[in-house]
């Protein structure tokens, strides 16, 4: 999942303001936008909603450390995700770890591409070696896979940042754990989506660039849609 907008047109988020259903979003930032929270000095706006493709372009460029970058949005999920719940496990230091070896990485001339230092998060249905996979689960909130998930590698050999595992319903099916706090829309009260609801609702806000979630039946699409966020399920086997 990712946050995609036309700048030459009025952005999704001023619309939602106009019309009175960011209230939720807006509550949340505004604590958040002062200290550290960085702005892009030519479009004015939070470097939390910027396109992959833009903060991949400016962390090339050496605009930003993504040791920057990834403590920013880290203080930006401390402050937001009280109220959203979208995150399950926060991976701070191996978070800013990886930054700092993808920095070091960057100033020897190595490059992996388009998504090198880039902070993005997983659902908590993904295994990763170092950090729980609950799957929505209680009895698996102490769960630590030997293995990761090929797409957790294949994020990690592109060059991303995990910044942690996202919620879900339990077992990715209909319905949450009584133990597990709800992904709240970010946008008002609204429904967050089902079993992707922690990825759609963690990009929609600004707590990761972009997202992986699955989708069986919708899971992907429908918190997509609610989320306002764009969300893609892949042809299978592709």
């Amino acid at each position: 999942m990712s946050n995609s907008e036309n700048h030459g047109k009025i952005s999704r988020r001023r619309a939602l303001s106009l019309l009175g259903l960011g209230a939720v979003i807006t509550q949340f930032s505004v604590g958040c936008t002062k200290g550290k929270t960085k702005v892009d000095p030519l479009e004015g706006e939070p470097i939390h909603y910027k396109k992959i493709t833009e903060i991949s372009k400016m962390i090339k460029s050496r605009q930003i450390s993504s040791v920057e970058l990834t403590q920013t949005i880290l203080d930006r999920i401390a402050v937001v995700d009280k109220g959203l719940n979208s995150y399950v496990t926060v991976m701070m230091q191996s978070a800013l770890e990886t930054a700092s070896e993808l920095d070091a990485e960057l100033e020897s001339g190595k490059y992996r591409g388009p998504l090198h230092g880039v902070p993005v998060a997983v659902k908590d249905l993904l295994y990763t070696t170092n950090a729980p996979t609950t799957g929505g689960h209680a009895f698996r909130l102490d769960f630590i896979p030997s293995y990761n998930a090929t797409v957790v590698n294949r994020l990690k050999d592109a060059g991303a940042v995990l910044l942690g595992k996202l919620n879900l319903t339990e077992g990715a099916m209909a319905g949450y754990h009584a133990d597990f706090k709800i992904p709240v829309n970010p946008w008002g009260p609204y429904e967050p989506g089902e079993s992707s609801s922690g990825p759609g609702v963690a990009t929609a806000a600004g707590l990761c660039f972009g997202s992986i979630g699955t989708d069986t039946g919708g899971s992907i699409r429908l918190p997509a849609l609610v989320n306002g966020i764009v969300g893609l399920k892949p042809s299978y086997a592709l």
